[in-house]
């Protein structure tokens, strides 16, 4: 398993490699929306200018004929009439009528066909009035500028709303936009493509649009567009820059990875350092404080550099745990184990060989596996493996902490409780787990000093161990009163610095055999431990 830490920072590193792509999208998609926005803003400029204007244009033209007419539909009327038509951009007839509308003459001489699609709108400043109609068989709408001439004469001037044909407009709109021509009191005039996803959208349809006002006359032009489709527009770019950025977080991701790799991350040394096999077993001999007898060993780490330097588990063993990197070692030093006490296995069948777990182990039953893949066809019985669990972190789920210990158990081994009395556990939580040893923490033992009679908190956890009927072992153990006081009360096998600390594989090696060779007292112990050393 890698380690917790090393998963989220190369998380942290994918993350940040993608970030170019991200900002390609972001930047790109606000990019068109400022620039759709603005052509939006100026496409409606251009009409409402177009139609303000042709309006100002015919209202300018008509002041004119007024001004030059004395009187209406004269010859001299009829040549300022065509004068101006000949001159304007896009006044294309003008007609004199009565209130009724009555028909009195024209700049050609024919009948005006037309009608009326709203009524006559005041032009805000201006004496003219404006009125939207149908102009003969004219296809885009048009206006009518009319100013009074008298008390009942009217004089007319007729211009296309927009000077392009509906069809003209219609194929330089973008595909899904559209424009709509209407008066400020919301009768249309006129439509350029489909406005009905506009009028239906809902606040998840993003569109781009703009309306504006043409200048003082009482019309407004609306134009939008689906911003999905003006994003469309840029595929070109959007891949061009994606790409880009592809290759930009490329580029991240190795330098990430490759910083982290390198790096001195705790995590990743110490990762590395088990693949490397740096990660050794040292083996702390369990001798028996009557006879002198060897009765096994507790499996503890050590992290050889390659350098030669000695790191001690206290500096990254709580570290492992919590980074998860604690199952791993743990299955590499059993991997060790096998193969360095294969052989006094057999030699010495009743040696017993404790091996730690952590919380981790018992959140699924794997641990079990583990151990019949590696001791299964081993010299290691499974009878002779202890696992030692600590009730310094309380067993998060107690159903498969059962379970684990149940399957250990069915393969013949024993658990241990470490650390005892320093934890939360009480009576009823050990005999729940089923707990074969209880071993009495170092705290406990040093209590006993020269010339001690009675420590009653260890005393009562060696009567709680009895209680249980569990063995005991006691852990620290320096001095020879210590170690007289625990012989005392019963407590048959020990372990500490009296006796010999943990020793590579070479020096237990050579202690183990010396010991099984012969029943040895504790002077002939210490002597063995030092030479082995």
């Amino acid at each position: 398993m890698k380690s917790r830490y090393s998963h989220i920072l190369t998380l942290i590193g994918a993350l940040l490699a993608f970030v170019p792509i991200m900002a390609v999208d972001y930047l790109l998609d606000s990019y068109v929306r400022v620039r759709e926005k603005e052509q939006t803003r100026q496409y409606v400029a251009g009409v409402t200018s177009q139609i303000e204007i042709g309006v100002n244009d015919a209202i300018g033209a008509l002041r004119r004929i007024l001004a030059e007419s004395p009187s209406l539909c004269t010859p001299t009327f009829v040549a300022n009439v065509q004068r101006e038509i000949e001159t304007s951009l896009s006044m294309k007839q003008v007609l004199v009528e009565n209130s009724d509308g009555v028909q009195y003459c024209d700049a050609f001489g024919r009948t005006v066909a037309y009608s009326p699609l709203s009524e006559n709108l005041p032009v805000p400043g201006h004496t003219e009035t404006i009125t939207l109609v149908q102009l003969g068989d004219l296809a885009m709408p048009a206006l009518k500028i009319t100013q009074t001439f008298g008390q009942t004469r009217r004089v007319s001037a007729f211009m296309p709303l927009m000077g392009q044909t509906s069809e003209g407009l219609t194929q330089a709109l973008p595909s899904a936009a559209m424009m709509r021509v209407m008066l400020t009191n919301g009768t249309p005039v006129l439509t350029i493509g489909d406005p009905g996803a506009y009028d239906r959208r809902t606040s998840s349809a993003e569109f781009v649009m703009a309306e504006a006002f043409a200048g003082e006359l009482p019309l407004k032009v609306e134009y939008a567009i689906p911003f999905v489709m003006a994003r469309a527009a840029y595929a070109d770019l959007d891949v061009a820059f994606t790409a880009i950025a592809c290759g930009m977080s490329a580029i991240v991701l190795l330098l990430s990875l490759g910083y982290v790799r390198r790096s001195r991350v705790p995590a990743f040394d110490l990762e590395r350092a088990i693949a490397r096999g740096e990660v050794k077993p040292y083996y702390q001999p369990v001798i028996n404080l009557r006879t002198g007898e060897l009765m096994g060993c507790e499996v503890l780490c050590r992290w050889e550099k390659k350098n030669g330097q000695i790191v001690p588990p206290g500096a990254f063993i709580d570290y492992a745990e919590v980074t998860g990197l604690a199952i791993p070692m743990t299955l590499s030093l059993m991997q060790q184990v096998k193969f360095d006490l294969g052989d006094l296995s057999q030699m010495m069948p009743e040696l017993k060989i404790s091996i730690n777990l952590f919380e981790g182990h018992f959140r699924d039953d794997s641990i079990v596996e583990d151990v019949q893949a590696i001791f299964g066809n081993s010299p290691v019985n499974f009878r002779q493996l202890v696992f030692e669990i600590t009730e310094r972190h309380p067993l998060a789920n107690s159903a498969v902490a059962n379970s684990v210990i149940a399957g250990l158990h069915a393969l013949g081994s024993r658990i241990a409780m470490d650390d005892a009395g320093t934890g939360h556990s009480n009576l009823a939580y050990l005999a729940t787990l089923g707990v074969d040893i209880i071993k009495i923490d170092r705290i406990f033992v040093d209590m006993v000093k020269p010339g001690t009679t009675q420590v009653p908190v260890l005393d009562g956890l060696i009567s709680m161990a009895k209680d249980l009927d569990c063995e005991i072992v006691a852990e620290g153990v320096e001095t020879e009163e210590q170690a007289l006081y625990l012989r005392a009360r019963g407590v048959v096998q020990a372990q500490g610095f009296i006796f010999a600390p943990a020793l590579k594989i070479g020096a237990f090696r050579e202690l183990a055999t010396a010991l099984h060779a012969t029943a040895t007292p504790r002077s002939r112990i210490e002597s063995i431990v030092a030479s082995a050393a």
